[in-house]
């Protein structure tokens, strides 16, 4: 493996699954793989579980970690083509990148959306860039359309969790105060189907994800109905997608707020949500403090999806 941005770098989900399990087993097994290859995890944005369980997945591998963030650590980046550069961002992306990747053997990306253009969001115009020219391997850390390492860490949390074969799966919207990207939730719905979940996807009208990442999904706009018989139900907020609100918050309905009721309506389903999460916004204190929360170990499985990513990597260079 090469580069890690998508469900589709990682190859057969069952034995990425049962490497992670063995992964788990003992994070230490291959300590050595990384002796004398360093990892730079660069973020342009806010980071608690990405930073955290990547770099310790990158030391449980015996790699140096160097961690740069762009808005304290670094000169502020321009990243247009054919700007006069005569304001606040000194250095561009494109001398940035490759002296970057003079320092690294393994390079990881965090890079939102930025709500600016659609057109840019969804070419991954950054992410790309890095791949493009660092000249080494990249992983994404979460980028403007896809959030894989969370991804992976979710199917890692189911497979180690279901009671079925096929579980039902449902993906829920749920209302925040502040415009957020669709990553997580396209990944998510891209994972779950790759995986041959159930998988359904339950929203406002107006909030449909681009239908590239939901293909193979149901659609249900009637949350209550979703719940039924599920048996992971996972809550994530998002902004539209569609034209022309593209990233326009259109709804902050309390309505769809997870609680104890809506859960009661599943088959004793277990609550998942990536973090970090609106108390009593996305999900209320009761369902979230319950014994079907798993948002815990599923947090936890983030350093192994890492783990798995990241030994690829070091086994192919």
């Amino acid at each position: 493996m090469r580069h890690f941005t998508s469900v589709k770098d990682i190859g057969p989900l069952d034995k990425a699954v049962a490497q992670a399990l063995e992964i788990k087993k003992d994070r230490f097994a291959c300590v050595g793989l990384g002796k004398n290859k360093t990892a730079l995890l660069i973020f342009f944005n806010s980071s608690l579980r990405t930073r955290l369980s990547t770099q310790k997945a990158a030391e449980n591998l015996g790699m140096k970690v160097i961690v740069l963030d762009i808005q304290q650590g670094a000169w502020n980046l321009e990243t247009e083509r054919g700007v006069v550069m005569d304001g606040d961002k000194p250095e561009h992306l494109l001398e940035a990148i490759p002296v970057m990747g003079c320092y690294a053997d393994i390079i990881g990306v965090r890079s939102f959306a930025r709500f600016q253009s659609k057109e840019d969001d969804y070419n991954e115009k950054i992410l790309n860039q890095f791949i493009q020219y660092s000249g080494k391997p990249v992983i994404s850390m979460e980028a403007a359309t896809r959030h894989p390492l969370q991804s992976f860490a979710d199917l890692i949390t189911i497979e180690e969790y279901k009671k079925k074969t096929r579980p039902k799966v449902v993906l829920t919207w749920a209302p925040h105060p502040r415009a957020l990207p669709q990553a997580v939730p396209n990944s998510f719905a891209e994972w779950m189907v790759a995986a041959g979940y159930r998988v359904v996807i339950t929203h406002p009208r107006g909030y449909e994800l681009d239908p590239s990442f939901t293909q193979g999904a149901e659609i249900q706009y009637d949350q209550q109905e979703a719940f039924k018989g599920a048996d992971f139900i996972y809550a994530k907020n998002w902004a539209a997608y569609t034209d022309p609100n593209y990233g326009k918050i259109l709804s902050t309905d309390r309505a769809w707020t997870v609680d104890s009721a809506k859960m009661a309506l599943t088959d004793n389903a277990y609550f998942m949500h990536c973090l970090p999460v609106r108390r009593n916004m996305i999900v209320t204190d009761q369902v979230i403090e319950s014994p079907a929360s798993i948002v815990i170990p599923e947090a936890a499985n983030r350093e192994i999806s890492a783990q798995v990513v990241i030994k690829r990597i070091l086994e192919a260079l």
